[in-house]
């Protein structure tokens, strides 16, 4: 017989937010995360104006602290890529992040949307200066993240994008909002650079992030399944786009999660950070109680996002710019054994948690 969880579940049932970003050794909301059954892996990334060296210490303190509860992913800065040293280096520092205790690697949307060499030319991920690394996480069987390109909507303007938190980000970072740089690559040339890769390194323990960037069309993340079979991906920053499509046809993506249920993790992409977790929740942030509001904002999002999966039950949906937008979706009610692979052990199987 089929089981099914129950919303009272929620606390007690496995948990991962499989990418999150950890940037500070304060840790209210790895304690409530414990408190839920949650582990975090918090993935170090090559971010504007935050250095790779301090999120690497920041991982390792917590890590130390929190070992049964906390994770991290490494990552190493390509803005050297130019160099005759770099290949070296940019291993070296993998390897000082494996040693470190971290359990893959992460690349970042930089390489291919700012990254640029001195004729201005743009570097996409499968620049050659970049093959020694892959090749060396492949051989060791270390994970790879990648975060190519973004969502649909960094190519649009900003009256069809139909997210509101999409809407908000492209608005306070545009270097990132390619509609407004057209000689930058094309949306679709970040998801060839990523397919070149699957294909080049066939045993590389490929995940991408956030649906692989085609979090507006499921069907274009089953044929990658379909044609990948080392290939796994987060929904991290996407669950919007997946109310989106539950709204508009909610078998179908019941049957996509059902379908891959082993190639999927869930996750979010919250930022913990001393200004804020995303900027939407930044003005809720008042000195002396932003313990309490993070770990209600981030929880309560936990929350909904399991109960979505696991349950039929009712819950908040994502905001759309669209007229006839749904204040409300009903839950996709995954069997208990689905949920929690997509919820949990899939995260660490993929990572060796």
């Amino acid at each position: 017989m089929t089981e099914y969880y129950l919303p009272c579940d929620f606390a007690k049932a496995p948990k991962c937010d499989a990418h999150i970003h950890y940037l500070v050794t304060w840790d209210a909301l790895l304690r409530y995360a414990s408190s839920v059954n949650m582990h975090l892996v918090s993935i170090n990334t090559a971010l504007d104006g935050v250095p790779v060296g301090r999120q690497l210490s920041v991982s390792v303190r917590l890590k130390k602290k929190y070992p049964q509860w906390f994770d991290f992913l490494g990552t190493f800065d390509p803005s050297g890529f130019a160099s005759a040293s770099f290949a070296g280096d940019a291993v070296a520092y993998v390897k000082k992040c494996l040693n470190a205790g971290a359990k893959g690697i992460k690349i970042w949307k930089n390489i291919g949307m700012t990254l640029q060499d001195k004729d201005g030319k743009y570097i996409m991920a499968d620049h050659p200066a970049f093959a020694p690394v892959i090749a060396y996480l492949e051989n060791k069987g270390v994970p790879l993240l990648a975060h190519l390109g973004d969502p649909r909507s960094c190519w649009l303007p900003y009256e069809k994008i139909t997210l509101a938190n999409e809407l908000h980000y492209y608005n306070t970072a545009p270097q990132y909002h390619m509609y407004r740089h057209p000689d930058a690559p094309a949306y679709e040339e970040h998801l060839a650079v990523r397919d070149r890769l699957l294909e080049k390194y066939p045993r590389l323990n490929f995940v991408s992030a956030h649906l692989g960037s085609m979090e507006w069309d499921i069907d274009k993340v089953a044929d990658r399944f379909e044609r990948y079979p080392h290939w796994t991906t987060d929904l991290s920053a996407c669950i919007g786009h997946i109310h989106l499509q539950t709204y508009r046809n909610r078998d179908k993506v019941r049957d996509f999660f059902l379908q891959y249920q082993d190639r999927l993790m869930y996750a979010t992409d919250c930022f913990i950070e001393l200004t804020g977790v995303k900027a939407k929740v930044k003005r809720y942030l008042t000195p002396g109680r932003y313990a309490e509001n993070l770990c209600a904002l981030v929880g309560k999002e936990w929350r909904n996002h399991w109960l979505f999966f696991a349950t039929g039950e009712k819950v908040p949906a994502e905001k759309f710019n669209l007229p006839d937008a749904p204040q409300t979706l009903e839950g996709l009610r995954l069997p208990k054994h689905v949920t929690d692979k997509i919820f949990f052990e899939n995260a660490r199987r993929i990572y060796a948690l």
